[in-house]
């Protein structure tokens, strides 16, 4: 029960982060940092995917309401929600390696940075395009995904060290 109290905590703190701090941050559109998906990132490992899934829409909903965005938060989270087992078992290359929370704390710096990379940019690459919806500027969509996904990796993995540590 303490860790379902925890998991709603932080889905309230990191939404609230998230549309009162991140969203007034943006340096010449290019610069768009999103934490919230630390949310979806963090969820144990062994968690259902019929509870996974529907949490990462509600926290991408919620965002949505707040940002005004119909709907692409949502469909982001949700796409990396479905392919976090993927994920999981492409950076976890021995049984041994896997832990049920994925936290920097149990999994190391090392495993953590690898898996928070490879989210943070198949949200982003998500959420930019359907943000646009065209391929027609590529190459400024994809620099707006790199420099967003560099600082919201910083983000994240800053707040491992501040925030979830011991």
């Amino acid at each position: 029960m303490r860790g379902v109290i925890n998991y709603i905590i932080m889905f309230v703190v990191l939404v609230l982060v998230q549309v009162l701090v991140l969203n007034q941050i943006q340096v010449s559109g290019y610069i768009n940092p999103y934490a919230y998906i630390l949310f979806v990132m963090l969820l144990p490992l062994s968690s259902p995917r019929y509870v996974v899934l529907p949490l990462a829409f509600a926290i991408g909903l919620t965002v949505d309401v707040f940002s005004n965005s119909l709907g692409i938060h949502a469909a982001a989270t949700t796409f990396i929600a479905y392919l976090r087992p993927f994920v999981n078992r492409s950076i976890s290359l021995h049984e041994e390696d896997r832990n049920d929370y994925p936290g920097m704390k149990y999994t190391g710096f090392r495993w953590f940075l690898y898996y928070t990379v490879i989210m943070v940019f198949l949200h982003h690459f998500v959420l930019f395009f359907l943000e646009i919806f065209t391929f027609d500027d590529f190459v400024h969509t994809i620099y707006r995904i790199v420099l967003s996904a560099v600082f919201s990796i910083f983000v994240i993995v800053l707040s491992q060290f501040i925030i979830f540590r011991d």
